[in-house]
């Protein structure tokens, strides 16, 4: 069966914003909840849900033109529309009875052989079903959606023993290829996979605190990145998600759980929790949690509360040797003698041993349980990576210590890796104790399994590698701090430039497309600060300017390149990393892609050609209005407000991508994607022709450039800088002095004045300014 139409009953948070993902995957979707009590619109609650979800932020939808893909109604009059949809998800109030007669009321109404499936994390499927009919129970599945639905990419899905095989199969399918989801198939027990070990180490974690006299910051800096666990830590995880629900989730876990389950031994009431909750500090939806923005006097100080007192005072920096001294080393964490150390021994030894113990009751593999800690709750490893960093011989013996029973599949290890790579495959331990190969989905194609397989690259520098991924292709991979760009970057790009030859074989090697990708948090952050910084306060000019002209040269020669790039980015692309997309010949993108030219922040302009290309392309943007000047301006606004598309369909809009370039919404399968049109390309390629059409107006372009910036330092909103810095960006877009509307400049004539500007910039105190500011807070300076 396919899926082509979705409906979600429940316009709540998460039913909306379930509804909100299948419009981005361009799946239309009927939004039903309760007919509205006042006012004449009956569908109000629905149509309401959709409304705000245009303005939240962070925003449901990738693009707000999505939001015309839903269908808003309600339970009373617009029930017939189920009729026409494949697929329904339930997602109102978790009360089975409630559930149970929503499911009478749908089943007469819906397709014959759609399939109908829950939200639920809390209720069992059996207890679903009960009382349903044969066929309701053949199509019905659960699929636990993680909240945001746009930004999870965990989906839970439990089938019972008579969902149909054809049902989950289409079900999985479209969550993994259109969702872009990370399907996970779980066993029917209470909080699956990832609930069920998130919320014990929540709560071991916020006792261990407790009971060891830790603050919150010390906690979230043990519990945070040190363990490969988001810096929000475990009390800044639980001031995000709301503190009230916590209770929640321990009531509706416990009337659940087996009665000898560990998770019961973790279960207590903290006074001081208790307390904040009544006081509406429920976290960052309330008045503030466990950290709080104080607000008095006119000030913004950020403090937390005291977890013995309930105090609050301004919040300090935790400062414990055990966190500075173990860097990276898990184990050494966790043998160091301070409070910190004793807090990640038992934090780690309980919720370790307790995911060991869940397994094969939850699901059948490891696998599994790692995928969904990762994809849930964002863990950088999940509990058997962890577990494989320790050492199984160290951890079973930590258990001990800690008095905590070795979990069974701890022993079968005995001392063996619970992963290990066996001719060049990756392998994972079996409840059996023996060793099988993990398993891709179909159309998966990871950098890091074809890393394992070749062993080494085909070449490689301090910054990046280049990689065959097969059928011709070569890889570029960065491998920087942050992936940003330096002259190794560029150094890459010009060897794979002469690895591939001419693309057919006649010069170079066999390769004949080249793909641009990597799978680290951000594809690229722009071009390295510390080491412009560098050269600028020793007045390093000759060297600056040619960084500049090398990059531009460089860029230049891979768009004219006699083969195909296809540049595969994720996560940010940034600066100069914005500007290789720019001089791609296609982008295949994640869905989840953040894009822009940020220069302006750090006192500069794109000079690797980026001010070129987006000159180009918005002059040529057949939706913009005749002449030269609105694609100019067009082009100054995105440049010097450092416009940052937030997904991959509003880099369409801004035009960082170009209309054919392609998205893809599984992460997982974008390298394959890339790949594949790679290889399409490469079959009748023709490198594109040198731009020689810019039509500038010169001087007057640039003074009501000027005069637009004027206005807006007079409305309090640019800085004396960013005048100087948007001067800089107007004369380059105008064309300069010497630029007349009767006389079209090439590209070249563009990219010198790039040059020019970067280099009149770097010069001025007020960049140096921006640029050590960025370097020390992360955050721009509006001097």
């Amino acid at each position: 069966m396919k899926i082509e139409r979705a409906a979600v009953i429940g316009a709540g948070v998460m039913g909306a914003g379930i509804a909100a993902h299948f419009a981005n995957a361009g799946i239309p979707c009927v939004l039903l909840d309760i007919p509205a009590k006042d006012g004449a619109d009956r569908s109000a609650i629905a149509k309401g849900a959709v409304a705000k979800m245009l303005k939240t932020d962070p925003a449901p939808f990738m693009h707000p033109k999505n939001a015309r893909l839903i269908t808003p109604g309600n339970l009373e009059d617009d029930l017939a529309l189920l009729g026409d949809v494949d697929w329904i998800v339930e997602a109102i109030v978790e009360n089975p009875a409630i559930k149970a007669d929503l499911y009478k009321r749908i089943d007469p109404v819906r397709k014959a052989g759609s399939v109908v499936s829950s939200n639920t994390s809390t209720i069992p499927l059996a207890v679903l079903t009960e009382g349903q009919g044969e066929g309701f129970r053949k199509d019905f599945l659960i699929t636990h959606f993680f909240n945001p639905p746009r930004y999870m990419r965990l989906l839970e899905i439990v089938g019972g023993p008579e969902t149909r095989a054809d049902a989950m199969a289409a079900v999985a399918d479209v969550c993994d290829r259109r969702l872009g989801k990370g399907v996970v198939h779980c066993k029917d027990t209470p909080g699956f996979i990832a609930n069920r070990i998130g919320v014990f180490w929540i709560q071991s974690a916020v006792n261990a605190a407790v009971d060891l006299g830790l603050t919150v910051e010390e906690a979230d800096a043990v519990g945070g990145r040190p363990m490969g666990i988001p810096k929000t830590g475990v009390f800044g995880l639980m001031d995000l998600v709301g503190l009230d629900l916590m209770p929640h989730i321990a009531k509706s876990m416990s009337a659940t759980l087996p009665a000898n389950d560990a998770y019961r031994g973790q279960m207590r009431e903290h006074p001081v929790i208790t307390k904040m909750i009544a006081e509406g500090y429920t976290g960052r939806k309330g008045k503030g949690g466990f950290y709080r923005i104080n607000k008095a006097g006119g000030g913004k100080v950020k403090e937390s509360v005291d977890l013995q007192t309930g105090d609050y005072a301004p919040s300090e920096k935790a400062r414990l040797d055990s966190v500075s001294s173990a860097g990276r080393d898990l184990r050494k964490l966790c043998e160091h003698p301070d409070k910190g150390g004793r807090f990640a021994r038992r934090v780690l030894a309980q919720t370790l041993a307790y995911a060991a113990s869940l397994v094969p009751e939850i699901a059948d593999s490891i696998v599994a349980v790692d995928e969904g800690m990762r994809l849930g709750y964002n863990w950088k490893q999940g509990p058997f990576e962890l577990i494989d960093r320790l050492g199984t011989d160290w951890f079973a013996e930590l258990c001990r210590s800690e008095g905590i029973p070795v979990p069974a599949l701890v022993e079968t290890a005995a001392g063996r890796p619970f992963y290990r790579v066996e001719g060049g495959k990756l392998q994972h331990l079996t409840t059996a104790g023996v060793y099988d190969t993990v398993v891709r989905p179909d159309g998966v194609l990871l950098l890091s399994d074809i890393k394992r397989a070749a062993g080494k690259p085909v070449w490689k520098n301090g910054s990046a590698s280049l990689w065959d991924i097969g059928d011709g292709v070569l890889c570029v991979e960065f491998t920087s701090k942050m992936n940003a760009v330096d002259a190794d970057i560029m150094a890459a790009y010009e060897k794979a430039m002469r690895l591939i030859g001419d693309g057919q074989g006649k010069t170079g090697g066999d390769w004949k497309a080249l793909v641009i990708h990597n799978e680290a948090d951000n594809f690229s952050v722009g071009a390295n600060l510390g080491l412009a910084l560098f050269a600028l306060n020793i007045g390093l000019w000759p060297q600056i300017e040619e960084m500049v002209e090398g990059g531009q040269r460089t860029y230049r020669a891979l768009k004219y390149a006699p083969f195909p790039v296809v540049a595969a980015p994720s996560g940010m692309a940034l600066g100069g990393g914005c500007e290789i997309l720019l001089h791609s010949d296609h982008v295949q993108a994640h869905a989840e892609t953040y894009v822009g030219l940020v220069e302006v922040g750090v006192g500069l302009i794109p000079a690797w050609g980026g001010c070129t290309e987006m000159l180009a392309r918005h002059q040529a943007n057949p939706k913009a209005p005749r002449g030269p000047m609105p694609g100019i301006a067009k082009a100054f606004e995105i440049i010097s407000t450092a416009t940052v598309a937030k997904s991959a369909a509003e880099a369409k809009e801004l035009l960082y991508f170009r209309a054919t370039d392609g998205i893809t919404m599984n992460r997982d399968r974008l390298l394959a994607d890339a790949k594949a049109k790679a290889l399409e390309l490469a079959e009748t390629y023709t490198p594109p022709e040198k731009a020689t059409a810019y039509v500038l107006p010169g001087p007057g372009a640039r003074a009501a450039m000027d005069l637009a910036v004027e206005g807006f330092a007079l409305q309090g909103k640019v800085t004396p800088h960013d005048k100087v810095v948007c001067a800089a960006l107007a004369e380059v877009l105008s064309g300069g002095e010497e630029a007349d509307v009767s006389k079209p400049v090439g590209e070249d004539h563009v990219l010198r004045l790039e040059r020019e500007a970067f280099m009149g910039l770097v010069r001025t105190g007020g960049t140096i300014d921006r640029i050590e500011h960025m370097l020390t807070t992360g955050k721009p300076l509006r001097n």
